[in-house]
Parts: C-alpha cells; sequence; structure tokens
C-alpha cells in the first residue's frame, strides 16, 4: 500500500486546496476514514474510543481484492470478524449499535450477488427500528468491460442497476461509488446519516470492484482522528408551548417511553418528570427499561403485549406523552387503544411525532423532558388517577411475581412464563445485570410483559420488525458490545432453524452466549392466531404439516448446538432448568438450554384488539364467527358498541378451534 504523503500534483487538482495528499486506493482509504472516527467513551473518563467496533465481513470475488486487503492493513485499528451468514452478521451489528444506544456501530461488506442481498432483511429491520448499520456490498464493475460477471443481476431495461439496488428502498442514504473522489462528499453524508438521531438508520455505500481497487490522491486531512457528535434537536418554545396546552388540561395523562427515551439517555428525566407530576409510565417493546421495572409509576408495557395495568390506563387516559415512539399497531392496538386522549408527539424524527394525529414536539426527548419539567409550575395529574395508577402497578408486580413463580405440574408442559421465571431465578447476583435478547413469536409478547427489566439496555427484543432469526445473531451482537454483561438469548425452536450459524461464531470469537430454545414443535404464535382468526391448524405446528413417509423429525438442539462447538443439553422441566442455567452461568463458552414447552398456553393476563383482517366469505363457519368478531371490533374502534377481536380471542376462543373440517354444505353465496 503507497501511503505517500505529497503536495497535490497541480493547482487544478481537486485535491489541492487541501494540501498535502495520501495516494490509495478508494477501499483503502474508506477503512481509513472509518478508523479514523472516534467517539467519547460512556464510562465518564473522557477517553476516547473508535466510533466502528469493527466490519463483519464474509469475501467474496467483490470484495476480497479490494476491501480485503485494505481491511487487512487496518485490522488493528479496524477489527475484521468473520461471519457465516451474511443476514446473521448484519443482525450482529445491528444488535452491537443497539446494546451500545446507537452511540457506537458496526460495518458490513459482502460480495456482490447472493452476498448483498442476503443484507436486504437486515437493512430492512434497521430501517424500521432506527438503527444504525452501515453497508458495504461489493458491486459490479463500472467499466463493464467484463459483463455480466459472475452472480450479476442483469436489467433488461437498466444497464445502472445491480442487486445492490434492492437495498435503495431499506436504506435511509444510497449511494454507488462510482469514482474514489466521490468518498469525499458520500462518507461524511453516511456518517451524518448513522449519527443523526433523527435520520438513523442504514446506509449502503455499494462498491463497484474496479472503483475499490482504483487509486486516487486524498487530501491527508480527511484522514485526521475526529470526534463524532451525535445530533439531536433542542425543542424549540413555539412547539414547547403548544404541548404544554393539554397537558395543563389534562387529568389523566399518560406517558408511553419507547426506543428514544433509552437512546437520548433520558431514562434519569422520565423518572424524575413521572414522580414529580404523578404520571404514570407505560414501555413500549423498544422502550422497555426506560424505568426500573419496580419504579411506583411503572405501569408495565404497553398495547397488544401490554399489561392490564398499561392499557387499563391507556384507554382512560386524556392526555398521551408519547416519547420517543413510532406508535405502530402494536403499541395503539391497530388505533384502538387510546382514542379519547389529546397524544403529544416527542420524537427527533417529525414522522413519527406527528402519528396518531399528535401535536409533535420535534426534539430530542432528554431535552424535551428538561424543559417541559421546567414549566409546568404546580400542575400534576389527578391525585386519584396517580393513586390508581401506583394501585394497578402494584398489583401487576405481584402478578407477574405469581405468573413466573407458579408452581410446576409434572405432567404438564411448562410454558413461556415458566421458563422467564427460572431464568431470572438463577443469576446469582442482580438479575438486572442480564441482557435478554428475542425478536419474534410468542417470547417477545412474554418477555414484554414479565421480564423485569432493572436498567436501560438490560431488555433487547427485537420486535419493530419481529424478525425470526435475529436472536442469536443478535445476542452475538450484544455480547461483543456488553463484554462484562451476561447475554441470554431465548428463542423458540422455529427461530432457532431459520438462523443459528452465529453459534460457530460466537465460540469462534470467545462471545459466550446463553442460548434458552423452548421448543414448542413449530410455529406456536402463528397457529393460535390462525386458529383466532377462525382458521383450521394448518402449516404451523410440524404435526399440521405435509409429511413423507419418516413423518416430521425430532431434533435435538443440544447435539446441534454441540456440533457447532458449544456446550449444550436438554432438560425436562423447569426444576432442571434452574441447575442448568446455573451451569450455564459458569461455563466459559457459549451454552444452550433446550426444553420442550407448551405451544398453546400463553398468559391470559393482559393484552388488547389487533388488526388482523379475516375472510369476508369462507364456507368454514368458524372463520364466519371470527369475522363477526372482528366486524365488532372495527364498529368498537369507530366509537361504537366494543367487540373482541382476533388477537385477543387468541388466549381465549377455544371454540375457534372445534370445527378442523371444511364444510360445504354451509357455503355462502359470493
Amino acid at each position: 500500500m503507497n501511503q505517500r504523503i505529497a503536495p497535490a500534483a497541480n493547482e487544478n487538482h481537486p485535491a489541492a486546496a487541501h494540501g498535502p495528499t495520501v495516494r490509495l486506493t478508494a477501499a483503502q482509504a474508506l477503512v481509513r476514514y472509518l478508523a479514523a472516527q472516534r467517539v467519547t467513551c460512556e464510562d465518564g473518563s473522557g477517553r476516547t474510543e473508535p466510533l466502528f467496533g469493527g466490519v463483519f465481513a464474509i469475501f467474496g470475488h467483490g470484495n476480497v481484492a479490494g476491501l480485503g486487503e485494505a481491511l487487512y492493513h487496518w485490522r488493528h485499528e479496524l477489527p475484521t470478524l468473520r461471519a457465516h451468514n451474511e443476514q446473521a452478521m448484519a443482525h450482529s451489528a445491528i444488535a452491537f449499535a443497539k446494546a451500545h444506544l446507537r452511540r457506537r456501530m458496526m460495518a458490513v461488506t459482502t460480495s456482490i450477488g447472493p452476498g448483498a442481498t442476503n443484507l436486504v432483511t437486515a437493512a430492512a429491520l434497521a430501517h424500521v427500528n432506527r438503527l444504525p448499520l452501515l453497508l458495504l456490498p461489493g458491486d459490479i464493475f463500472v467499466s463493464r468491460e467484463p459483463d455480466p460477471v459472475l452472480q450479476q443481476v442483469e436489467d433488461m431495461h437498466d444497464g445502472g442497476v445491480s442487486a445492490n439496488d434492492a437495498l435503495k428502498p431499506v436504506s435511509r442514504y444510497f449511494d454507488r461509488i462510482v469514482h474514489p473522489a466521490q468518498l469525499l462528499t458520500a462518507l461524511p453524508r453516511a456518517l451524518r446519516v448513522l449519527t443523526d438521531a433523527a435520520q438513523c438508520g442504514p446506509v449502503t455505500l455499494a462498491l463497484p470492484q474496479d472503483v475499490q481497487a482504483t487509486a486516487w490522491d486524498y487530501p491527508a486531512s480527511f484522514f485526521t482522528p475526529r470526534l463524532v457528535n451525535f445530533h439531536a434537536a433542542a425543542p424549540v418554545q413555539v412547539e414547547i408551548d403548544a404541548a404544554l396546552v393539554p397537558i395543563f388540561r389534562a387529568k389523566r395523562p399518560l406517558i408511553i417511553a419507547g426506543g428514544g427515551v433509552l437512546y437520548s439517555r433520558a431514562s434519569e428525566a422520565l423518572q424524575a418528570l413521572a414522580a414529580a407530576r404523578g404520571i404514570p409510565v407505560a414501555e413500549t417493546q423498544a422502550g422497555k427499561g426506560s424505568l426500573a421495572w419496580d419504579d411506583p409509576l411503572n405501569v408495565g408495557a404497553i398495547g397488544v403485549t401490554g399489561s392490564p395495568a398499561a392499557n387499563a390506563l391507556a384507554a382512560d387516559a386524556d392526555c398521551i406523552l408519547a416519547i420517543g415512539t413510532r406508535l405502530q399497531d402494536f403499541t395503539t392496538g391497530s388505533n384502538s387503544l387510546f382514542r379519547h386522549a389529546h397524544v403529544i408527539g416527542v420524537n427527533t424524527n417529525g414522522f413519527d411525532a406527528i402519528k396518531h394525529d399528535g401535536l409533535a414536539v420535534e426534539a430530542d426527548a432528554r431535552l424535551t423532558l428538561a424543559a417541559l419539567g421546567g414549566e409546568l409550575g404546580n400542575w400534576r395529574a389527578d391525585a386519584n388517577w396517580t393513586a390508581r395508577a401506583l394501585q394497578l402497578a402494584s398489583a401487576w408486580r405481584e402478578s407477574v411475581e405469581h405468573l413466573t413463580h407458579a408452581p410446576q405440574d409434572r405432567n404438564c408442559l411448562p410454558y413461556d412464563a415458566d421458563v422467564i421465571g427460572a431464568v431470572q431465578r438463577s443469576s446469582s447476583r442482580s438479575p438486572t445485570d442480564d441482557i435478554v435478547v428475542c425478536a419474534a413469536g410468542t417470547l417477545p409478547a412474554e418477555l414484554h410483559k414479565l421480564w423485569r427489566a432493572g436498567r436501560p439496555g438490560a431488555y433487547h427484543v427485537e420486535y419493530g420488525y419481529s424478525c425470526m432469526g435475529y436472536e442469536i445473531a443478535g445476542g452475538l451482537g450484544a455480547k461483543l458490545a456488553r463484554p462484562d454483561r451476561e447475554v441470554i438469548v431465548m428463542v423458540g425452536d422455529g427461530s432457532y432453524l431459520m438462523m443459528n450459524s452465529e453459534i460457530a461464531t460466537s465460540v469462534m470469537l470467545g462471545a459466550k452466549l446463553i442460548i434458552v430454545v423452548l421448543d414448542n414443535r413449530g410455529y406456536g404464535c402463528i397457529n393460535r392466531l390462525q386458529q383466532a382468526c377462525g382458521g383450521a391448524p394448518f402449516n404451523n405446528l410440524f404435526d399440521d404439516c405435509a409429511q413423507g413417509p419418516l413423518g416430521a423429525p425430532r431434533i435435538d438442539f443440544a447435539s446441534h448446538a454441540r456440533s457447532l462447538g458449544a456446550q449444550a443439553e436438554h432438560v425436562g422441566n423447569i426444576a432442571e432448568l434452574e441447575i442448568a442455567m446455573q451451569r450455564a452461568r459458569a461455563s466459559m463458552r457459549t451454552y444452550l438450554i433446550s426444553i420442550d414447552t407448551d405451544p398453546a398456553r400463553t398468559t391470559e393476563d393482559g393484552g388488547w384488539w389487533w388488526e388482523v383482517a379475516v375472510p369476508e366469505v369462507s364456507s368454514r363457519a368458524t372463520v364466519r364467527v371470527a369475522r363477526e368478531r372482528y366486524d365488532e371490533a372495527l364498529a368498537a374502534r369507530g366509537g361504537r358498541e366494543p367487540g373482541r377481536g382476533a388477537h385477543e380471542a387468541a388466549h381465549a376462543e377455544d371454540n375457534a378451534a372445534d370445527e378442523t373440517q371444511d364444510d360445504p354444505g354451509n357455503e355462502e353465496p359470493t
């Protein structure tokens, strides 16, 4: 690598105005620039550390010669980590950023073709969850001389299209670098998006392989180490004044804490405002951990997977202060939960702040809470409202204690609440030191209600995209970010089978995970939803799937994990699980525990309607009954008589599963 420093060739050279130059390939310049970015350490010491924790890489012909060589040279300043699946390594990078509350991040590089398109799902996950992720896929030749190259997707109508264009809809910023000089503008733009609270999300810099290898004289100043400042807007007074009007009128306010509370480091400000003003706080999936689980005013999870305390208060609230949440349907109960409240949306992203017809305060959560607190004077929530919130929160904490400590019937399979209780009881230290990681299926609902998150970052559940397969890869990213914490991945058998190869990566990197696999022999969550919508059990649990003469396999997850280098065991009940958790905590390497669980049982306490469209016409009586309930719920959302909805019925509508055969005699006319 030639890193000579020399004056620009002549005064007309694009870099001449910047003084001395460094001749580097585009790939070398990109890596050197990333390695130069610094952030202040979170420990308060005043020291700095790299903004990028490293680069996950799976090399191929599209990136090994250019970017691979550059990463090798800078491997000490910017570590390169090998993974086993492109989507999974991007999930790990996302989880690393989430565990650092968006203050540090990672990059991911792949070859062209399938390596690049494997990134699309992970990019969508980062986009939905507003998390920083730098994608560096290889691309086809700009020169087009060797076209079509191996793995090239040829568009018959646009010669400039490559597989990487599939990443455009799921990137917050996309750029294809067709000349080395373009990095001078593309990299600062990318960094701004990655570190801006309002824009934060995935960035894709597509890197044609001939451009990666092309040299150019870069300004030496471009690579000067620099301290990155994270941008978040302060509230403007006119928006604070507008928000104060409905707050002053409110007697029954409720705060909904979203992920923005955590990312803005606003937990202390939230707790102070809630305590001073007597306002109960409910938490979204992304915001869980904003308040300690035992804070008197923490009323628990909100929405479809919410606690009875939070949802009862949300239904009666006259003012909702939605802080750092994008108000997706699981939070709002498909817009049916708090229809009669004034909503104030506090969010750095104006697109999110105005949701649910919200009055927007487009600003940082911590700064906004401080500004509101200073303007509220003697205002407090109605004393009866605060007393009701305190009573409901206390009662819910007692219910959680009961649900997670229920005596076990040896003749019945345990369910998720039993496993959650055993996992948290197994900690010899405070269970708040653990980080739980999960993503899809029934477990996020149970964890949202029942996991006791004692501090920010203790609850790491990806539910914005609800992406099966995130769990183990996400656990790896969280462990790389927080190596001093016990990272516990809780995952269903369905998600495990979708993506598990990063177990081997965790062993290779010495990033120890505890993985608890709840085996209910299929997709139990969707099986219940299917029946609640009137459908027959079909294609979800193994027993209800098309099978060959050998039937469905009996999967030994413990043996599988051992084959990937982990320690592992299968346990037969909750008592054995608690003992196995002690062995797992004492282990120095990734440790998997599998346990058989009940696919039908869930926690009945709490929950809310979720809109899942049910067919208007069906020959099945159960579908017609489900459609009637659906229509009633739609009417209730419109302000008429309340009805029960499909998701609520998933816990209790046994009659929806009674009829499992088609009934042609009941065919309805179309």
